[in-house]
């Protein structure tokens, strides 16, 4: 008994594919149902995502983008942002589909943070993501850095010259102190009513100005209007002038005046004082002296620091102070009476 092959039943929507080298035969059964396809998804599917721009390049643009903005930020910050950002344009309902889409961003995200450290366009500690900047040339690199080298000497000159005001400050007080103490010794303390307390200022003008002066209920503002050209100083430029600097302020310091500056500052400044600063070459103490004619006339004026020590100011109304004034925005003395004879010349305080 021969027996024949038996053809397998079709289905009724299946089309039938013979050969006549196979007996076997295949079914072509047409799908049905195609799930749609998500630009994140894996394949083929997501080649077609990044011709659409939603590819690495996209998303480094756009991770660039948000730590660029935010300056200091984190991977967690940025991959939930774009999450939001880019699940919201999606027509895909919450499967496990989208679940899957969500984990892809952020592997891209994170890939996009990698590449951009690379580059140095970022950096990483830790968990801080800090921005740094897009590469440039070399020529414009230098150019950013001679700049900042610029910039960074001028506030090294800016501080050091405050530095050496308040060395000289500290110098003139404590030496007012001493003064004043050994004063007290010999002629005992004055009247209350006979010093000055720091700080202060000094106006000083001819006799002939006529001072027209307003005050207010509080005592707290002064309004001078002065017919001739005045002049003000403040408390340490007084100081100055009386010596109390040891005549640093000028860079004519001896010795013996040295010795004594040094002990009245802290160790760690005495090079300051000393010129032997590994920064400097030269005494750190040496100030431009403005060419100034005027000479001022002080009364006897006594002046008191914190702990009620006193000092005189000058030795007598006939003495007269020379040097330069202290450069201030109301400093308007100039020598216009140079016709007339020194004892119009005559300041009051």
């Amino acid at each position: 008994v021969i027996g024949t092959p038996q053809r397998p039943t079709a289905p009724a929507s299946a089309a039938l594919l013979t050969s006549p080298r196979t007996p076997s035969a295949q079914f072509l059964t047409p799908q049905t149902h195609t799930r749609e396809a998500s630009p994140w998804s894996s394949g083929r599917s997501n080649r077609r995502g990044e011709k659409n721009g939603k590819g690495l390049r996209h998303f480094s643009m756009k991770v660039c983008e948000k730590v660029q903005k935010k300056g200091v930020t984190s991977y967690n910050e940025v991959a939930d942002e774009l999450v939001t950002e880019l699940s919201s344009g999606d027509n895909i309902s919450p499967n496990e589909s989208h679940v899957y889409d969500q984990k892809n961003i952020r592997r891209r995200v994170y890939d996009a943070l990698n590449v951009l450290m690379a580059m140095n366009i970022i950096s990483k500690d830790k968990k801080e993501i800090k921005w740094i900047g897009f590469p440039t040339n070399s020529a414009q690199e230098c150019k950013d850095l001679e700049a900042e080298r610029q910039r960074r000497l001028e506030r090294i000159k800016q501080k050091q010259s405050q530095l050496q005001e308040l060395i000289l400050q500290q110098i003139a007080f404590k030496r007012l102190v001493q003064r004043n103490r050994e004063a007290e010794l010999k002629n005992h303390r004055p009247p209350p009513n006979t010093v000055i307390h720091l700080p202060f200022i000094i106006v000083n003008t001819s006799k002939k100005t006529v001072i027209d002066c307003s005050i207010s209920n509080d005592k707290f503002e002064y309004l001078f209007n002065f017919d001739n050209m005045f002049e003000i100083h403040d408390d340490i430029e007084v100081l100055k002038r009386m010596g109390m600097a040891l005549g640093l302020e000028s860079g004519k310091c001896t010795s013996e005046n040295l010795k004594i500056a040094r002990t009245l500052i802290p160790k760690a400044l005495e090079p300051f004082v000393t010129g032997q600063n590994t920064n400097t070459s030269t005494l750190m103490f040496v100030f431009k002296k403005q060419a100034s004619n005027g000479v001022s006339h002080y009364d006897d004026v006594l002046i008191r620091s914190d702990n009620g020590a006193v000092a005189t100011v000058a030795s007598s109304s006939n003495s007269s102070c020379h040097g330069s004034s202290r450069d201030t925005p109301a400093s308007f003395l100039e020598d216009e009476e140079e016709d007339e004879d020194d004892d119009d010349e005559d300041f009051d305080d």
